[in-house]
């Protein structure tokens, strides 16, 4: 079972770093065909939209008088479609659901997956922040145009709140109001991560994490594998720290259960998380490297919301909260949850369904 955050890819990373990966068929198996099963009332459609130049997996389901909530996932590489239905399937009749698989995630990574991940596939193919906010920036176009709508919703989490706060800070018309839970402000600064978790080891006598700590030595790191272990460690941390979600909402929905898919998960996971945190021996730029919004991202015209587990340690309330102090924006609230981590849980979803219906969209 994989989360829906950047911690998706760190047991990919903590294992010995394989470039050469199974080969992958480029043939569509029947689960990932268009279905569109619409009426006056409501809205289903899960299919492939040509956004930017390539065929990206969407699917919007809900009533069709209702807002629009786009959903940007976390990871990179950790698509939310196959576990919408077991998360969000109670909140169609209030808003119409949209789900997206970035470029590079699941379904979209798949459509034009190569038969090898291979390093020159690594270095030719780099995703970058000002891609993936343009996506996300003509995806909301579409949204708008086809759905009949004057706006949109927008939230993000973890990895999704960086394309987040650049789409509606670059086109703030499209909007409503952002939603970012755990909020990502400087991701690039590993060491005060580091040393939170080596004095939580040290106290709780964890040799077996002080092993790998000491393994891999302070930030910065220029490999893909040594963050990848550090992010395994302050996973264990956060998880005995906060309520977890419930199990049934990770399971993976029958539609996406193949081997197909399920390889396309897994390979875009590896190639998106490779490409968040760079890596010098493949020759892979950081996505992460040139992230702060407390230097450049700072005014918003639209409302803006966070919402903060009190026990996250990868996007801390004490960085979330600086920067929420700092920026201006019409309207804004910051909600910090107890016994919560980084992930969703019970608390999160409770927290945004009651934002996303104070919101005015009229």
């Amino acid at each position: 079972m994989k989360n829906n955050n950047i911690y998706q890819a760190a047991t990919f990373a903590a294992q010995t770093f394989v470039v050469y990966l199974s080969l992958i068929t480029p043939l569509f198996v029947n689960a990932q065909a268009t279905i569109e099963t619409s009426s006056k009332e409501s809205i289903r459609e899960e299919k492939f939209i040509l956004i930017n130049g390539i065929d990206q997996w969407v699917t919007i389901k809900g009533a069709r008088s209702k807002p629009v909530m786009l959903f940007l996932h976390g990871g990179p590489g950790s698509p939310l479609s196959p576990y919408s239905d077991a998360l969000f399937k109670a909140w169609e009749k209030d808003f119409i659901i949209v789900q997206w698989d970035q470029r590079g995630t699941g379904r979209t990574y798949g459509f034009d997956a190569p038969e090898e991940l291979t390093p020159a596939y690594l270095k030719a193919n780099p995703l970058t922040v000002e891609q993936m906010t343009s996506d996300g920036i003509a995806l909301s176009e579409y949204l708008i145009k086809n759905l009949g709508k004057q706006k949109i919703i927008l939230f993000g989490t973890s990895w999704g709140s960086v394309p987040g706060v650049e789409m509606v800070a670059k086109r703030p018309e499209l909007f409503y109001a952002y939603i970012g839970h755990s909020q990502v402000v400087n991701p690039s600064n590993d060491l005060k991560l580091y040393e939170k978790v080596y004095q939580m080891a040290q106290k709780t006598k964890d040799n077996e994490s002080l092993e790998v700590l000491n393994a891999i030595g302070k930030p910065p790191y220029d490999r893909a594998k040594k963050v990848g272990q550090l992010l395994r460690i302050v996973k264990k941390y956060e998880s005995a720290r906060s309520t977890p979600a419930p199990d049934a909402w990770f399971e993976v929905s029958a539609a996406y259960d193949n081997p197909k898919d399920n390889q396309n998960r897994s390979d875009g996971d590896d190639y998106s998380f490779v490409n968040y945190t760079g890596d010098s021996a493949l020759g892979v730029a950081s996505m992460r490297a040139n992230i702060d919004f407390m230097k450049n991202r700072l005014e918003f015209k639209v409302p803006v919301y966070f919402i903060q587990g009190k026990e996250d340690l990868l996007t801390p309330k004490e960085s979330t909260k600086k920067y929420f102090k700092k920026l201006k924006a019409p309207e804004k609230k910051y909600i910090l949850l107890p016994e919560t981590a980084h992930g969703f849980n019970e608390k999160v979803l409770d927290a945004l369904y009651k934002i996303g219906k104070g919101i005015k969209t009229q």
